[in-house]
């Protein structure tokens, strides 16, 4: 099965199924579904970074400074978080990622708008990701991370999500 035969749970304003959908129709037609976002960080706390590669279906060759995807239909933003995570990063036995925050995302180039599980990881293991996803990678510092953001092309979804992120670090303790 390709990636655009996989089906969604398609959802409303409100984060409630409303139909089912195969993934490639879910963009076609800009129908609401789920996708999770995961920050990945290395035993020193550096930020795993990559660029996507060519042939992804979505914002092909930007950068990234989370790993995730699309929930499937029937599945939870949770599993999803850990399999994503665990399938892009090409390891097993990752920690279940924690959910940090869920924020509706609407991308303002094509109107077309999911939700969006934010959660977080610390990745201990080696990494060996997936070459279908990933053309290139690293670990970056978050100082790095700040000084790419104007150089590197970046997925929209995921700066977005990197914005709330540091708003949120801001307003939490500890």
């Amino acid at each position: 099965m390709s990636a655009a035969d996989e089906i969604l749970d398609i959802v409303d304003e409100n984060d409630r199924v409303v139909g089912r959908a195969p993934r490639g129709e879910a963009y076609a037609r800009g129908l609401r579904h789920r996708c999770v976002f995961i920050q990945v960080r290395d035993a020193e706390g550096r930020v795993f970074v990559h660029r996507r590669t060519s042939t992804k279906l979505v914002y092909p060759s930007l950068y990234d400074m989370f790993v995730g995807g699309v929930v499937g239909a029937g599945e939870s933003y949770a599993s999803a978080a850990l399999r994503e995570a665990e399938e892009e990063l090409g390891v097993t036995g990752l920690p279940q990622p924690r959910h940090l925050f869920t924020f509706l995302y609407e991308d303002p180039g094509t109107g077309h708008s999911w939700w969006s599980a934010v959660h977080e990881v610390r990745c201990v293991l080696p990494v060996s990701p997936q070459v279908e996803e990933v053309a290139w990678h690293d670990f970056l510092t978050d100082a790095e991370l700040e000084r790419r953001l104007p150089q590197w092309e970046w997925v929209a979804d995921g700066l977005a999500a990197y914005q709330r992120l540091k708003e949120f670090r801001s307003h939490t303790p500890g």
